[in-house]
Formats: C-alpha cells, structure tokens, sequence
C-alpha cells in the first residue's frame, strides 16, 4: 500500500482556517468525519488529544503530525492540511507550523497500513518534499509530490549501505507511545545523521508492528555504545555493561548528533541492569536521578490503576445514589448500596473492578522495574495486600490495603531484579526458561513470603490513616483540605499534583461505602479551582489577556467543571510567579473549606458531572466558585501592577 492510498483528496484542507493547535486540531477532525472517514468526532478528537498530552506532534520545521489509532476509525487515513500564514502548534522548536499530516488508525490497523505510515513519517525529513508541499496549489500537485518523493525513497531503501571501515559503530533502538511516527522519523534521523558523522549504525525500532531490525547480542557486544530514544519502556536488560544514552524519543529527531556524539566519545553513563537502572545515570538519562526514575515506577503503575478506581468507584456510587432515590427502609440501611437489585448490580460490577485496583497497581509498577517477569509477582503481591496473608495460627488475617500494594509493588519488581542478577551465570542454553519458570516462581515464593512482613506494619499504618482521616474535623480537616487542594495546582500534572490526587483515590476505597471522602472531595475541588479562574479573570480583567488567550476563555471553564486542571498550564507556564500563587491562594481556600464542612466526595473523578455523588452539592460548588473568584481577582491584580509597571 502506498501513501496515497491512504490520503484522500476530500479529505485535504489546503487553507487553513485555524489560528491556533486546538482549533487546528477540531477543523481537521471534522473534516475527517464530514468525509465518512471517522463516524465518532469526540472519540477521535480525545485520541488525538490524548497523545498531544504526551509531548506535541509538533515536529518542528513546520510540520506537524498528529495521530490517534481508536475505535473511530472507520477507513484508515492520512489527512493532509496547510496553514498558509503558519500556527502556533507548540512545535518541538517553538517556531509556527504549516504543514500537517493528521493520521487516523482503525484499532485493527494491518501491517500494510502501518508501514504506509511509517514511510510517510520518513518522507516528512525531506526539506525538497516540505518545500514542494508548501507551493502546491491544488490536491493533485501534494498527491504527484508525495508519489514523486515516495519513489525515490523505495529506491534508496534497495541500495545497501555498506559499514565504513574502522569507523566506530552504534546501536539504537527508537519507540513512541503509539509506534506510529516519531518511530520511524527518529530512525531516519539517526541513521541520516551518522551517515553524515561517518559512523556505522543499526536502528531497533519498537513501532505498532511490532519489534522491526531486532539488534543481536553480537551487534551489542561490539557497539561503542547505545542510544535508546524512546517515550515507552523498551527491553533495557540486554544493554548491561554498556555505555548508554536514554532519552526522549524527539529527541532521536531533533538531537541527533548530541546523541551520536554522547554514544561515540566514551563520555556516556554506564548501563547495569544488574542494579535495575532502567536508565542510565547523569544528564543523558531521560530520568536524570533515583528520585525520577522511582516515580516513574509509581505512575506506571498508578496510570494503569486510574480506569479501575475511576470506572469501578463511580459504579460503586451510583448504587448508593440509585438506592437512595429509590428509598431504604430504616431498619435496612445497612444495606444501603446493595438493598434493591439493580442497586445491588451496579455495586457488583463496581466492586469487581475494585477489586482489580491494588493488583494493577503492583503488577505495573513492578513491571516498570523488571520488564514483564515483574508483572505476575506484582499482581500477587498486590492481591495479598487486598486479601490479607496469614501464617497459620501465627498470625491474623491481615490486610494492608493501598499502601501495602505500593510496597509490594516496589519489592516484587526488585526481587525479579535480583534473581536476575542470581541467575545471570546460567547457561544461555537456559535463557528461554528463566522467564516462564524461575522468575515467576522463585519470585513469587519469595515476594509472598515478604509481604508477610509488609502486610504487618503497612496495615498498622494504614488503619492509623483511616483513623485519622475519619477523626478529622473542624480545623484539621480544614487545614489537610487546604493543603490537599493548594497541592494540585502548584504544578498541574506533575508530581507533585500526582501525590495528592494518588492520596485522595487511596482513601477513597475504605470511604465509599460510609459515603465518601472529604479527602477526596477537597482534591477534585482544588484541582477544578484554575481553569475557572482563568474564565473568570478574562471575563473580568479582559484588557489584561492578549486576544489568543482570551480566546481560551470557553475551554477552561469546559475544563475547569470537568476537573481538567491542565487547561490553565500554558497561563502557568507564561508567567509562573504571578499565575501560580493565585491559583494556590483560591484553591486553598476551596479545599480549606470543603474540608472544614466535611463535604464528601464518593467518585476520583468528573467534576460537575458526579456532583450527585457530593454529599453537599450546592456548597461543594459555591465553596469551588468562590477559591475561582478568588485566584480570578488575585491574578488580575497582580497583572494590573505588571502591565502598570512595564507602562511606568
């Protein structure tokens, strides 16, 4: 399949209307589906969106390539779109962007589609092809342009490429999240650059075919080094011993020589699986420090964890809400949840789900540190810390809940780390049963019998925590409430956000049956506090805003009633020290007092959607408004005096 088989002349939009990335976005999302190419917009709008959260499809040199492979999808195709007079699209290299290539996926997307887009990816690092499309008139020219370049590219793709003699080889392995384009582009990237550099070089790449130029241990034992430009895990063991560079997997587009050069001056970090570095230390690690390289164990698992407590506490809440809009007898609350039958369904299936949360949570953090033989003892690890373990009639059934699976988590994937290291002198005849025999063996005979030892003081911690949550009141819980919510929006998304919205969801489980968390309640409010502050401070202080932000004005309140906090990063992000202080002094006060109200919260998510599952609606909501007001009326003071002061 060609290229052109996939872009469709109906689907080309060759003036584009759009000023901005989300505009840009919607118009071709809409000119997908008014051409019978995706029968849901918001699905594949969200598919879209969702992988701009990742890192942009900006590439940089104007061009941009947003994707998405989802359930939308009704015909596979490339929709080719230019914007002549250019848009801010949050470009890799901060410049504006003309051209854009939207891909759209269908979930069961063949190989034959998928190396049709791999070869698009690899035509947009042609500057002869960027400049012809730029020029073109009418569709058939960017057709005659892509076949044209397309040809030429089959041609070079035949010729062999023979090693330069006594020039110093690499290794390289490239992976995107979606393994659609950046892929590949970092591939020809790579392989362009050391061509250039007179270096010898072999690129793995990890793209939605699957493992594609697999490197051999021979070629790994006799490289000066290796590269891994990659937004996904990728198999790091094999790299032991090594000098290795991990990094972003634009950055294989857009730093190609830095790497190549990191890979073949000696000046690269040392790999050692043995030590489960899943990265190597020093600035060329993407983590950059044992602190990172934690967290990003944790949300590996915690992203995995979400859909389970989202999806299985927001059913567990509604048969609450159905049995109380139905009616319960006194003398049968106690049954409150589960009284009538279909009440009583909605909590089986969310308990079901429920159920899964603390397994998910430790499987994937454990595989996050030892790749997939981590995955079978993190999920019994996390099961024994819901269940509880027993040692005869030594000791109680004891279960330790959230915070034992996190633990457990941790320690099962640093007992496969170890066995590893145990079993690393074994025969390579013996490779193949390591990882369906004695990993997942020893590693859950051992981790079973630690969590013994977890499950004990975990439990003991976190029946205290329960304890306290459930004391609170008056001022302390005035004063966690505003702490929680001053948490979430002083950097919206990051860890430290991260940490309290984890804390929330963690009490949300022994508290939703006893109607809720205030915990969780005083989370979700903060974090809804920003982008309706932004609505609120355009409205009022419009003068202060330029016209493109003003524009933003209808998103962030969307955003904000949808507990979005990340609609009002790019306000943080322009001007840190005047946006952030009034986010947290209104968000504070939000969750201040949610908290001091005891206001409960029985869904991890929503926003203004779950607002029945808020044990005090209207105040929850006026208490939301009110923080907005507040960070609204704080921030257009502090940029009255900016604007004043740049005037003076």
């Amino acid at each position: 399949m060609k290229i052109n088989d996939l872009l469709v002349k109906e689907c080309m939009i060759l003036d584009l209307k759009a000023t901005d990335k989300k505009g840009a976005i919607t118009e071709m999302v809409n000119k997908l589906y008014d051409t019978g190419r995706i029968d849901d917009k918001e699905v594949f709008e969200e598919g879209i969106l969702a992988r701009e959260a990742q890192t942009t499809t900006g590439l940089g040199d104007g061009i941009a390539m947003p994707h998405a492979k989802n359930k939308a999808v009704v015909k596979p195709t490339v929709l080719f779109a230019r914007s002549k007079e250019g848009l801010d699209y949050e470009a890799l290299d901060g410049q504006p962007t003309y051209l854009f290539f939207m891909i759209a996926a269908p979930e069961g997307a063949n190989d034959t589609h998928l190396q049709a887009l791999a070869s698009l990816s690899r035509l947009l690092l042609n500057p002869g092809m960027i400049a012809d499309l730029k020029a073109a008139n009418t569709a058939d020219e960017v057709l005659s342009i892509i076949d044209k370049a397309e040809k030429k590219l089959d041609e070079e793709e035949k010729e062999v490429v023979e090693e330069v003699e006594d020039a110093p080889f690499v290794v390289a392995v490239t992976a995107c999240p979606t393994g659609i384009a950046h892929t590949y582009m970092a591939e020809d990237a790579l392989k362009n650059k050391a061509k250039e550099m007179g270096i010898n070089i072999k690129v793995e790449t990890n793209g939605s075919e699957g493992v594609k130029h697999k490197l051999t241990d021979e070629e790994i034992a006799r490289a000066a080094g290796v590269i891994v430009a990659a937004d996904k895990n990728v198999e790091m063991a094999r790299f032991d011993g090594k000098k290795l560079v991990n990094r972003p997997v634009s950055d294989g587009i857009k730093k190609t020589e830095e790497l190549l050069r990191l890979a073949t001056d000696g000046s690269a970090s040392v790999y050692h699986s043995s030590a489960n570095a899943s990265e190597s230390e020093g600035e060329e690690s993407s983590s950059g420090s044992v602190g990172a390289k934690i967290y990003k164990d944790l949300m590996n698992g915690v992203s995995h964890m979400l859909p389970f407590v989202i999806g299985g506490g927001i059913a567990i809440a509604l048969a609450f809400l159905i049995d109380q809009m139905l009616g319960v007898p006194q003398d049968q609350l106690s049954q409150l949840g589960s009284y009538h039958p279909i009440a009583a369904y909605f909590k089986t299936i969310g308990d079901t789900a429920f159920g899964f949360m603390l397994p998910v949570l430790a499987g994937f953090i454990a595989s996050s540190i030892a790749d997939r033989p981590g995955l079978i003892v993190g999920f019994a690890a996390g099961a024994m810390s819901a269940s509880g373990v027993a040692f005869g009639q030594l000791t109680d059934t004891i279960p330790s809940g959230f915070l034992g699976a996190l633990v457990g988590g941790f320690l099962a994937g640093y007992v496969i780390v170890f066995l590893k290291f145990i079993f690393k002198g074994l025969p390579k005849a013996l490779d193949g049963i390591k990882s369906i025999l004695f990993y997942p063996v020893f590693g859950l005979l051992i981790t079973g019998f630690l969590m013994l030892f977890v499950n004990i003081p975990m439990s003991a911690i976190n029946n205290a925590l329960n304890n306290f949550l459930a004391n609170l009141s008056g001022g302390n819980a005035a004063l966690l409430g505003a702490l929680l919510a001053s948490m979430m929006v002083i950097d919206m998304g990051g860890p430290i956000n991260k940490a309290a919205y984890l804390f929330g969801t963690g009490t949300l489980a022994a508290t939703v049956e006893s109607g809720g968390s205030v915990v969780m309640a005083s989370v979700m409010a903060g974090g809804m506090v920003p982008p309706l502050a932004i609505f609120i401070a355009i409205m009022l202080f419009k003068n202060q805003f330029t016209k493109k932000e003003q524009e933003s004005a209808l998103p962030n309140l969307i955003m904000g009633f949808s507990f979005i906090t990340e609609g009002a990063i790019p306000f943080a992000a322009s001007d840190p020290l005047r946006m952030i202080p009034s986010f947290v002094i209104g968000a504070a006060v939000t969750g201040g007092l949610v908290g001091s109200l005891g206001i409960k919260l029985m869904a991890p998510h929503g926003g203004i959607f779950v607002i029945a599952l808020v044990s005090n609606p209207l105040m929850y909501l006026l208490f939301i408004i009110l923080g907005a007001f507040i960070s609204a009326l704080v921030l257009g003071t502090l940029l009255k005096r900016k604007h004043a002061k740049a005037n003076a």
